[in-house]
């Protein structure tokens, strides 16, 4: 039990891009706020552990579903509880504080996360891109959880970081897919194909920045608060016209997250 009770496979998600998805919003929206107090720390806490605890919960899922071993039962029930009460005890502080109303932003992570264990249970989980983007746009709401804790008061404002956020989990995770499909091909295709292949890709990169852009002259969203994503747009117009051919999962998963990292730190030093 206690060889297994430490296995990471148990505790801690196996999916290391995932933790750009919880850390990027969260930072951004601990920057947006100027202003780190104790609910500030209890709402981390609260979105960590609610983060973290969809690792043993998949796992629980498996060993019911038969596909991991029984033994390993007891350590996701730990972990279940350990992350749980974690995460109580730091909603009991939020509660304590006043700002109840970030509860809200909890309702839609039920379904969502309910749709990813069924899919576990049927052994269709991975390739989704489709409940990724939903579970990022859930992820993306700790922006503005994180904002009001910050300010200590409720702000529309709050609601701009989710959705840029979103927009560029979004675009990421499409890109991601681009990349992983890219490796398994044989040869460098034309340029016409490579085009047609990473449209949708491109498609998002471009509306964000777009959108964004257009936001900005209009004064609706801070003067420069373009330029991360025109960072995202450029790696992506480069990933078309440079594919990933024989690249390793871990090499894609890597740039993914430099570039996602520089992302979040432009936009913090652009959010003014």
């Amino acid at each position: 039990m206690q060889k297994t009770l430490f296995r990471k496979q148990i505790f801690l998600p196996q999916d290391h891009g995932s933790w750009v998805f919880i850390l990027s919003p969260l930072l951004i929206g601990l920057f947006a706020g100027k202003n780190f107090n104790y609910a500030s720390f209890n709402l981390i806490i609260a979105a960590m552990g609610a983060f973290l605890i969809r690792q043993p919960l998949t796992i629980a899922v498996k060993i019911y579903s038969r596909r991991r071993a029984k033994d390993e039962l007891g350590a996701a029930r730990f972990w279940m509880i350990a992350y749980g009460a974690i995460t109580l005890f730091a909603l009991i502080g939020l509660f304590l504080e006043g700002f109840s109303y970030i509860f809200y932003l909890a309702i839609p992570a039920a379904p969502v996360f309910a749709w990813h264990l069924w899919l576990v249970s049927r052994r269709e989980e991975r390739r989704q891109a489709g409940i990724e983007i939903v579970a990022t746009g859930v992820l993306a709401l700790a922006a503005p959880a994180a904002y009001w804790a910050g300010i200590r008061h409720y702000d529309p404002t709050g609601w701009w970081l989710w959705i840029l956020v979103w927009m560029q989990t979004a675009a990421s995770i499409v890109y991601a897919y681009l990349r992983l499909e890219q490796r398994e091909q044989v040869e460098v295709m034309d340029r016409r194909a490579q085009w047609k292949l990473g449209f949708r890709a491109a498609l998002y990169t471009s509306f964000n920045l777009a959108s964004v852009l257009s936001l900005s002259l209009l004064a609706v969203l801070p003067s420069f608060i373009f330029i991360p994503f025109l960072l995202q747009w450029a790696e992506t117009l480069w990933g078309i016209t440079h594919p990933a051919i024989g690249w390793k999962p871990t090499r894609i998963g890597i740039r993914q997250l430099i570039v996602s990292t520089l992302w979040t730190i432009l936009f913090i030093l652009f959010w003014r």
